[in-house]
């Protein structure tokens, strides 16, 4: 399976633009540009995709683990922060931590527990980053 995203970026780092598409047209032409990146401009930026992306493979593969055991989630709700640092040799993302709140009937807390250490580790996103990943898993 291959899936793609595309930029097109015009113009110097801090006046430059660029627009962000992806192959399904979920995202069209969006925005982005220095300011939706280090300031509160309109727009989305990189870390904030790799966030969506990283929230999203991670729930799935929650929801994954949890189904190898016979247990069927209500929901899922994951919140990936990913944290863009400056280094010595220019940024970095250093961080990701997730913020994840189940509702998952008759799953009990310890195995609860353990399914999110496995997807948080075990997630293709997880996989991809090289970068540290923490987590707060509670049951609704």
């Amino acid at each position: 399976m291959k899936r793609s995203g595309s930029a097109v970026w015009q113009g110097d780092l801090k006046t430059g633009k660029g627009h962000i598409s992806s192959q399904s047209g979920v995202l069209d032409d969006a925005q982005y540009g220095f300011n939706t990146r280090f300031e509160d401009g309109p727009g989305t930026n990189p870390e904030e995709l790799i966030g969506a992306a990283h929230a999203g493979c991670f729930s799935m593969a929650l929801s994954n683990i949890m189904g190898e055991d016979g247990v069927t989630p209500d929901q899922i709700a994951t919140k990936a922060s990913v944290t863009l640092e400056q280094k010595d040799d220019g940024f970095a993302i250093t961080k990701v931590h997730l913020d994840v709140t189940a509702a998952v009937p008759g799953m009990s807390e310890q195995d609860f527990q353990a399914a999110a250490e496995k997807a948080k580790s075990g997630c293709p996103v997880s996989k991809l980053l090289n970068a540290e990943i923490t987590m707060d898993a509670r049951l609704a």
